[in-house]
């Protein structure tokens, strides 16, 4: 029983992701089986729209400074977090999470309200601050149950070898979290290239792959929706690859750092 709860659970899943790729190869723009012919014809039609091109390339750029922010906000707080204790901890782990649980609805409202009082004009500048502000929560609750079981002794260790507070950091505190900071920051630029609620609202003439998929859509039925779809989920998955492969090469250089110094 739980074997096929299982099966149909994970077809569940990725049935849909399955017929958006399947559909992006049909030559036909029906969206009906059966598929007679397969061909390139919408990822050719898709990559001949500058529109689509400029967008993806907008969506790479946010979500890149977005991650990078992101990355170093987070993990200052992080640290922080290593060292905080009782009611004082409980205090700043649920006002980081607290704005997980607002709609995103809400926060671009307010996003919009606060860069008209400064004068700040909408472009993507406020696209990334709007994404910094959302997925930095994000961030330090998955560096969180990392930090629960860091053991602050470790630093103590380092400073009593004659190791300063910035060596402490560098050689033992960083290197333990590095992983943990990685599969952060992907997760980071995965929710900015997808987000598109904020982005309505705080962005101005610069349009990002998510809201050139939304215009898509409220038009018509466009085949070639499926192929900027799979596009995107071809992005998702190199990213995830290169953030895997990092983290395995570092592995391969502490072995063998380790081996060279036994």
């Amino acid at each position: 029983m739980l074997r096929a709860y299982l099966c149909a659970y994970l077809f569940f899943l990725f049935a849909p992701i399955a017929m958006i790729v399947l559909f992006s190869f049909n030559d036909s723009p029906a969206l009906t089986f059966p598929i007679e012919t397969y061909s390139l014809r919408w990822y050719e039609t898709l990559l001949s729209k500058p529109d689509f091109v400029a967008s993806l390339v907008n969506s790479l750029k946010v979500g890149f400074y977005t991650s990078i922010v992101t990355t170093v906000l987070g993990t200052l707080a992080a640290l922080a977090l290593i060292r905080m204790k009782g009611r004082y901890r409980q205090f700043f782990e649920w006002l980081n999470f607290a704005p997980v649980g607002l709609p995103g609805l809400f926060l671009g409202i307010s996003l919009v309200t606060l860069f008209g009082l400064i004068g700040l004009q909408r472009s993507l500048l406020t696209v990334t601050i709007g994404h910094v502000l959302f997925t930095l929560p994000f961030f330090v609750e998955a560096m969180r149950s990392r930090v629960n079981y860091f053991d602050p002794s470790l630093e103590e260790a380092a400073r009593d070898l004659g190791a300063t507070q910035l060596q402490a950091y560098r050689r033992v505190t960083i290197p333990i979290l590095l992983p943990t900071i990685v599969g952060s920051a992907i997760l980071t630029f995965s929710l900015s290239f997808d987000e598109l609620i904020i982005t309505v609202f705080v962005s101005g003439n610069d349009t990002t792959l998510p809201m050139f998929i939304w215009s898509m859509m409220r038009r018509t039925v466009d085949p070639s929706i499926n192929a900027a779809s799979v596009m995107a989920l071809v992005l998702s998955i190199l990213v995830m690859a290169a953030g895997g492969a990092s983290l395995w090469f570092q592995r391969r250089c502490a072995v063998a750092a380790r081996a060279t110094n036994e």
